[in-house]
């Protein structure tokens, strides 16, 4: 069981023994007007009160421990990502030869890196990370935001140079959208993946001086898990729970150029 499961648990608990104690101070009050005592009478609605009150503090604490509590919980222990087995990928180069019946070699292109797609799941936001949101996550259904474009320079605006393919060594990543309809306060995310592997990630409530829409919006990586490797990298954006735009690029040793070969064909 994780700490958000064993929060949950609590403050039921919490609730059912507030409505116990409060059916035990009902039984109490009616106990005492059947009472002919007035010191017994006394004794009995003291209790009741003390019982209700007590059930009133089981009642706040069981709404405070999900809201609150559970950050609160979370500084002593804070959530760090689970590591996951990064796969290999693997390039398979085909070279054809095609006959013709003249002297002239035919000449077959093999590019370095191929350009299909791997197959992806719905982006998902991890529990680690939805444990550190600090604001709401009811996001505008009309927000929008543009492609994601990758460079490893900024100008304050847009991305300089952007392309999806990138050589070894590499600084700091920027990934550039524009945005509309956002709402302020809304907690925003952006994750990094390499393969499958949560590399670097981002997540604050959208601010004020961003405002509804504008250009210029950007998400950035400096270190990622495991330094800059090669690999295909996935970058996920999310207003709240809901996921908005996710793009892709790739990192390369050296970047190659496809090269010619000839054969001539008698």
């Amino acid at each position: 069981m994780d700490i958000r499961a064993g929060v949950i648990v609590v403050a039921l608990f919490a609730v059912a023994g507030a409505f116990v104690l409060i059916r035990a101070a009902v039984k109490n009050m009616q106990t005492a007007r059947r009472l002919s005592f007035y010191s017994l009478r006394r004794r009995h609605n003291a209790n009741a009160w003390r019982l209700f009150f007590i059930a009133l503090f089981l009642v706040g604490f069981a709404f405070w421990l999900p809201s609150r509590g559970e950050q609160a919980i979370y500084r002593y222990f804070p959530p760090t990502p689970t590591p996951s087995l990064t796969p290999t990928i693997t390039l398979t180069p085909t070279i054809t030869l095609t006959p013709t019946i003249t002297e002239m070699p035919t000449l077959t292109l093999t590019p370095a890196v191929s350009d299909t797609p791997s197959p992806t799941t719905t982006p998902f936001l991890p529990i680690a990370i939805e444990a550190l949101f600090a604001g709401p996550v009811t996001p505008n259904p009309d927000a929008i935001f543009t492609a994601i474009q990758f460079s490893t320079e900024f100008d304050g605006t847009n991305p300089i140079n952007p392309r999806t393919v990138f050589e070894l060594p590499i600084g700091t990543m920027y990934g550039g959208f524009d945005y509309n309809n956002t709402l302020p306060g809304v907690q925003w995310t952006a994750l990094w993946y390499r393969g499958r592997q949560l590399v670097c990630y981002e997540t604050e409530p959208w601010r004020d001086a961003w405002g509804t829409g504008g250009i210029g919006g950007y998400t950035e990586c400096a270190n990622p898990i495991g330094g800059w490797l090669p690999g295909q990298y996935e970058v996920q954006i999310f207003m709240g729970y809901e996921w908005k735009v996710v793009g892709r690029f790739v990192v390369q040793e050296n970047l190659t150029t496809p090269t010619a070969t000839g054969t001539p064909t008698p």
